[in-house]
């Protein structure tokens, strides 16, 4: 148990920063995991959609679900504009 700890406190210490910054020196390192992560959502594409395609998707689907349900909408009204 130990063991463990020493280890997770000598690759802690590897990081620079710490008697400036204290706990704060790591925020650059998450901000950058959180950047690579938005940019891996908009551009990479996973069969044919990205992450944003199907959340555009799926909030259109329940858009029309909501208004089918409150009335909004009908199927059997033809040339409605």
């Amino acid at each position: 148990m130990f063991y463990r700890s020493k280890t997770i406190k000598g690759l802690l210490s590897i990081v620079p920063g710490k008697h400036r910054l204290g706990a704060y020196r790591f925020l650059p390192i998450f901000f950058c995991i959180g950047g690579v992560m938005e940019w891996i959502m908009i551009n990479v594409r996973i069969g044919q959609e990205t992450f944003y395609d199907v959340y555009r998707r799926k909030k259109s689907e329940r858009q029309y679900e909501q208004k089918m349900a409150d009335g909004l909408l009908a199927l059997d009204q033809p040339g409605a504009k």
